[in-house]
């Protein structure tokens, strides 16, 4: 089992503000191969905003390039922090946030969701 705690960084933020959200990921993460950011708005689909592979490979979605920046941090005992950093935030970018980190095999494990409401 991974668990992955989302640590705050969301709120409401004005267009054209920066926020930076924190997920604390635990537990057995030897099997984790990739750590990531995605989000759900109201009446969408969830989508993949932006990941990490172990090999720190990045991926970010279009609409979030140049604007969005993913990064972890190796803690002890296998344990990282990810954040995602946002800045030029806009409207279309409100949405619940969810950390995820995909073990080899395709296994999902999430966070418990950070809202984000960009408006002025």
């Amino acid at each position: 089992q991974v668990q992955l705690v989302e640590s705050g960084g969301g709120g409401l933020v004005q267009p054209g503000g920066s926020l930076r959200l924190s997920c604390e990921v635990s537990g057995r993460t030897f099997n984790t191969y990739l750590l990531g950011w995605f989000r759900q708005a109201p009446g969408k689909e969830r989508e993949k905003v932006a990941t990490i592979t172990r090999d720190d490979a990045f991926y970010y979605a279009d609409s979030v390039k140049d604007r969005f920046t993913i990064s972890k941090i190796n803690a002890r005992n296998s344990a990282y922090t990810v954040y995602l950093q946002m800045n030029n935030l806009k409207s279309e970018d409100s949405a619940v946030y969810y950390c995820a980190a995909m073990q080899f095999g395709g296994i999902y494990y999430w966070g418990q969701g950070t809202q984000v409401t960009v408006s002025s």
